[in-house]
């Protein structure tokens, strides 16, 4: 069947882009006001000497963690001058926190925002992850230039028409994790296909 024979209901679009192709911010006055939260996480690999630095607050830019949580929270308040088809929402809550983990030898950085409005608090959750990531790596490249800012993701949503959402946990036990998509499936507009020979 072609795309343009199936349903209305069934085709998937980007929300963000009108009909002709052109970037728009979403309509959400009609939306409800609801309580909403998301939850971000992002990690930053770090050498054992330097996560020992962060630790002890030994660098030569002072307290790593309190400075890069505080950074986190700012840049999650300003995520719609960031980002830019992003609704300037007023948040309720967000809070950014960075444990040390030592055995893996990375700063996992955790935030949460909150709001009450029609439009989710996914994007200034990631922003003030990724904001508090970069912050980290400014204040140790001093001392380590290969420090590593990975798996900036969405963990967790809740609120609005769309309701919970949770990250799926990866597999315990050693087996692969299974694909999210079949091969040929339509995937955000693009339609994955087998691996061939």
């Amino acid at each position: 069947m072609d795309r343009n024979d199936a349903p209305r209901a069934e085709r998937r679009r980007l929300t963000h882009v009108d009909r002709r192709g052109r970037p728009r911010m979403v309509d959400v006055s009609a939306k409800p006001a609801t309580a909403r939260r998301a939850v971000a996480e992002a990690e930053v690999a770090v050498s054992a000497e330097t996560l020992s630095l962060v630790i002890d607050g030994g660098g030569s830019k002072g307290d790593v963690l309190t400075v890069a949580e505080l950074a986190g929270v700012m840049g999650g308040k300003r995520t719609a001058e960031l980002i830019p088809l992003c609704h300037p929402i007023a948040l309720t809550d967000l809070v950014v926190t960075i444990t040390p983990d030592r055995a893996a030898s990375v700063l996992r950085i955790r935030a949460e925002a909150a709001t009450t409005g029609p439009t989710g608090v996914e994007m200034e959750a990631m922003t003030a992850a990724s904001v508090a990531a970069l912050t980290v790596y400014d204040m140790v490249k001093g001392v380590e230039r290969g420090v590593e800012v990975r798996g900036l993701r969405l963990v967790s949503k809740t609120g609005g028409k769309s309701g919970e959402w949770h990250r799926p946990s990866p597999p315990t036990d050693g087996a692969p994790a299974k694909p999210r998509h079949k091969p040929g499936e339509r995937m955000a507009g693009r339609v994955g296909r087998k691996k061939t020979g």
